[in-house]
């Protein structure tokens, strides 16, 4: 069967997590979470730092989330070099959405089971978010930092909800 539209999962419904109980969950197909130079000793010369932030409450499911990085990833990849940015995915897809299948074509009443065992089989992984949580942040040099917000842009293309792009300085914290 085809992927169904986001829309079907936009709604955040109460978190199904428990991995222990969820036989046959879905693998994250999300290979990095960080990206580019990952080093805290080679990060230290960034002091820019440009967030993604998101405004509305919802879910992404893994295949959004990993356009958005494969789209941030090459264009900061191709501009810069590996080691003049830092991309990191914060959050981490820990919710399994489960689908209850039906066949919607000529003779298909035979063939399924109407709301008789409707809770669903697992189909996909998805992050919930709510608004005003950070999802992805790119760290990069003062004079790059027009290719993050580039970069995050692109990336904001691919995914269901709304989003805001946020420039500010890294803080630096001795101690």
């Amino acid at each position: 069967m085809p992927l169904r539209p986001a829309k079907c999962y936009k709604r955040i419904k109460r978190p199904y997590t428990r991995l222990e109980y969820i036989h046959g969950a879905p693998y994250v197909q999300i290979p990095r979470f960080e990206m580019g130079a990952t080093k805290a000793k080679d990060r230290e010369r960034f002091n820019s730092v440009a967030i993604l932030r998101v405004l509305e409450s919802g879910q992404i499911r893994v295949n959004a989330l990993e356009a958005a990085r494969q789209m941030a990833y090459k264009y900061l990849s191709k501009v810069l070099t590996d080691q003049n940015f830092y991309l990191k995915i914060v959050k981490y897809p820990h919710h399994v959405i489960r689908e209850n299948k039906m066949l919607a074509m000529a003779g298909a009443d035979r063939l399924q089971e109407g709301m008789r065992l409707a809770f669903g089989v697992p189909t996909g992984r998805a992050i919930q978010i709510e608004p005003g949580e950070v999802l992805m942040i790119v760290e990069v040099e003062d004079r790059n930092i027009a290719h993050a917000k580039e970069a995050l842009n692109r990336a904001r293309a691919k995914l269901p909800l709304p989003c805001r792009i946020e420039l500010t300085r890294k803080s630096v914290i001795k101690g």
